[in-house]
């Protein structure tokens, strides 16, 4: 019998989130590989009419006879992430798979996808904090590189030097409070841009950073695209491309 298909076998009941870092499969653990081929049952979020952006990166890695579950969010960007309608479409759909998921974790092992790290403004959070209050059914999560990570790696620059502050912060914000933290911070990352890039252009403009700052697209995968943000236009960037302006902080050769 192949490992994969004895690791399923021998599985323990309950729902096991695994991180799988910021696109490259080959950038995923040891153990996130073996949980995901030996996956009986596999979930994963998606955009309706999306392959699911996770999903994606285990691509030909899953056992033929694993059942997937694609969540579907009800809502993306059609809606203010901060409207009443939005919050209360969000938390029923959050609250609905984690009834699901309970339900089939109590005699199987369920595998969520999630792409980065789950602790790292993943989606999973939101269905974990409902599990365990719950505490029916085994938890576990499986750590993984952040996409920023992959993406910081991909302009060649260190992020950081000796003292630096990083901040990390989402494009979803409003402009004054992005240009706030952008004031207080040496090196930044900005996630979540999108349709938020003109905001979060107008920020760096404001604070003098612009001409400092990498959009990053794709990060780690095939379709990778990096380059200076001065040069890159407002129109087609994808929701989870990243904007990085790296620290210029103390280092050894600077006293020379």
């Amino acid at each position: 019998m192949p490992s994969e298909a004895m690791e399923a076998v021998k599985a323990a009941p309950g729902v096991v989130c695994v991180g799988l870092g910021p696109g490259d499969p080959e950038l995923m653990s040891v153990k996130a590989d073996r949980l995901v081929r030996g996956a009986r049952h596999v979930a994963f979020f998606r955009k309706k009419g999306r392959p699911g952006k996770a999903r994606q990166v285990v691509d030909g890695l899953l056992a033929p006879a694993a059942t997937e579950y694609p969540m579907e969010y009800p809502v993306t960007t059609e809606l203010p992430v901060d409207s009443p309608q939005y919050v209360a479409q969000l938390a029923a759909f959050y609250d609905d798979w984690c009834t699901r998921l309970e339900t089939l974790a109590r005699t199987e092992q369920v595998v969520v996808l999630c792409e980065g790290d789950p602790f790292f403004y993943g989606s999973f959070m939101h269905l974990y904090t409902r599990l365990r209050e719950r505490a029916a059914v085994r938890l576990e999560v499986v750590p993984g590189i952040p996409g920023m990570v992959g993406c910081w790696h991909a302009t060649g620059e260190p992020i950081t030097w000796g003292d630096d502050v990083l901040s990390v912060m989402t494009g979803t914000l409003p402009e004054d409070e992005l240009v706030r933290r952008m004031q207080t911070a040496d090196a930044l990352v900005v996630m979540k841009v999108g349709r938020n890039l003109p905001r979060i252009r107008r920020a760096l403009q404001r604070t003098g950073r612009l001409g400092a700052a990498w959009l990053v697209q794709n990060g780690t995968t095939a379709s990778q695209q990096v380059a200076k943000l001065t040069e890159v236009s407002d129109e087609a960037c994808p929701y989870f491309a990243i904007v990085l302006v790296h620290g210029q902080g103390r280092r050894p050769e600077a006293a020379w």
